[in-house]
């Protein structure tokens, strides 16, 4: 195996994107809820995913379903289709801003669920500090929001249902690592996910009754990035720079997502930016930071 190198320019600047594109979702779904409600918008979205990733496997010759990855692959695409239900029903109360930043909080559950089951994922003191100062940060944010507001209980709810949906995308995670999914290709683990996801969120939307659509050029333009940009390019470049770079550098820099997230929503859809809000988002990435860029951190430290 080729060994990764660390990041370059080249490097950056997709990251850069990368991040902008993925806090961009929440924000964009939010924008056109209007026009189609977020749990269709996310439904269509993981239907074509569901189409596109099919397609890739055949013409790689690999098999949809194997006798030793379907349980898993089923109870992983549950979990992920929990995660866009919460998000989607999240966003119909919370801010994007908010979700973004609760979501991505996935990696501290992440790491706190295999510190329990796997000896070799125990954290560190540092880590352990970082796991803290997330839920600090956690705690301010959600109980200390602007509670003036008209809409101060739905918002309140959207929030739970934020962390709800990262909890949901940290089990999956553990899931995937802790199951035979662990040695199966991506893209069959990726076609559990979205076909189990299609099937239960659109079954949600004509359950509830959210159906409507109006079509407009925002609602058009979005789902072609949330398909396309999203769903196929995004994912491909993060795989590419998998193989290409070393992948605790690329992890560190993620973290940027929920900054980004929180500047778009107030910069597109004018979202407020409480004060006690952004002292619990920074808080939650520095947190996050030290779980997940503990190495990496000390690295760049002992360089200085």
């Amino acid at each position: 195996m080729a060994s990764r190198q660390g990041l370059d320019g080249l490097a950056v600047m997709l990251l850069l994107g990368l991040c902008t594109v993925w806090a961009l979702q929440q924000v964009l779904v939010k924008a056109v809820a209007a026009d189609m409600a977020p749990v269709l918008q996310l439904s269509i979205r993981s239907g074509i995913s569901t189409a596109v990733i099919a397609l890739i496997l055949f013409f790689q010759d690999k098999a949809l379903f194997t006798a030793h990855t379907w349980k898993p692959g089923l109870l992983a695409g549950l979990l992920f289709a929990l995660e866009f239900l919460f998000i989607a029903e999240g966003l119909r109360f919370t801010t994007a801003s908010h979700m973004v930043v609760f979501l991505y909080t996935t990696p501290i559950f992440t790491a706190l669920f295999l510190s329990w089951a796997l000896p070799s994922e125990r954290l560190t003191m540092l880590q352990w500090l970082g796991v803290v100062l997330a839920f600090v940060g956690l705690v301010i944010a959600f109980m200390y929001g602007d509670e003036s507001a008209d809409n101060a209980p739905d918002l309140l709810w959207g929030d739970f249902l934020a962390i709800l949906a990262a909890l949901s995308w940290a089990l999956t995670t553990v899931v995937i690592r802790m199951s035979r999914l662990s040695e199966a290709p991506s893209q069959q683990i990726l076609f559990y996910q979205v076909l189990v996801g299609f099937v239960l969120l659109m079954g949600v939307t004509f359950v509830s009754g959210q159906t409507q659509i109006q079509w407009s050029t925002p609602l058009v333009l979005n789902l072609i990035f949330q398909t396309i940009v999203v769903g196929l390019i995004s994912f491909t470049i993060w795989l590419w720079m998998l193989r290409r770079y070393v992948a605790s550098q690329l992890s560190v820099f993620t973290f940027l997502t929920p900054v980004l997230g929180v500047l778009l929503g107030a910069a597109l859809l004018n979202e407020p930016l409480e004060n006690s809000f952004l002292v619990g988002a920074l808080l939650v990435v520095a947190g996050m930071l030290l779980v997940h860029g503990h190495r990496q951190l000390g690295r760049w430290f002992m360089r200085t």
